[in-house]
């Protein structure tokens, strides 16, 4: 992200917000309801064009790589994603076909398996429990090929146990050389690898600055 800034409903949210994410680097988007967080990654995930500055995906803007980056990245927002009407392994098999990507049935079904919903595959979707559903969306996650990973408060409706798999998932992408953005009002501290955070209020316009400022868990402030 390069000096990046977004209004919505005539109100800018955040200005000259840059920074760059790196393979094996995960950061959280911290900020107050209406921050703009979500905005934020939907611009990063190509989703919107309501936004000033350049968006780049391996040093290229993102007009010119869009289709290559949208292979390369799982986007998962406030809903699952999931087609209601198909089961757990059809929306599986369906987002592969998505990202252009082949995975076994074999695979799909080990991913299910992963998430605890063994004995679900074949159930429709719209029998399932909210927290089954984000679990068949984190199913993908675990099938996905994808290096990025953008996530806005994907621990919704799920328990402690099961945000304590997603930060170990998390940990286990970023050490494979992968990537993770996510927006979460919880404090990610049982995550063991290179987390650095974000909050938007810093980049309001009434607190404009010139650089992206991160607090590395666990130590001083620094930049980026």
């Amino acid at each position: 992200m390069v000096q990046l800034s977004c209004e919505r409903d005539d109100r800018l949210l955040f200005s000259n917000l840059s920074f760059v994410l790196s393979p094996g680097e995960m950061i959280q988007i911290e900020g107050r309801n209406g921050a703009g967080k979500t905005s934020l990654l939907r611009i990063i995930a190509g989703l919107s064009s309501s936004y000033t500055g350049d968006v780049l995906w391996n040093s290229q803007p993102m007009p010119k790589v869009y289709a290559d980056f949208r292979l390369d990245c799982f986007f998962l927002g406030h809903k699952p994603g999931l087609k209601l009407d198909l089961t757990p392994l059809e929306n599986l098999a369906w987002r592969s076909r998505l990202a252009n990507t082949t995975v076994s049935r074999e695979g799909l079904l080990a991913a299910l398996h992963r998430v605890h919903l063994a004995g679900y595959e074949d159930i429709p979707c719209s029998h399932l429990s909210a927290g089954q559903l984000r679990r068949v969306a984190f199913a993908g996650l675990v099938a996905s090929q994808a290096s990025l990973w953008i996530l806005d408060e994907p621990f919704t409706a799920i328990d402690a146990e099961g945000v304590a798999w997603l930060e170990g998932l998390f940990d286990e992408h970023a050490s494979q050389g992968g990537m993770v953005l996510v927006t979460s009002h919880q404090s990610l501290s049982n995550l063991k690898g290179n987390l650095r955070k974000l909050r938007l209020e810093t980049f309001a316009a009434e607190a404009y600055i010139e650089e992206a400022v991160f607090e590395k868990q666990g130590a001083d402030n620094g930049q980026f």
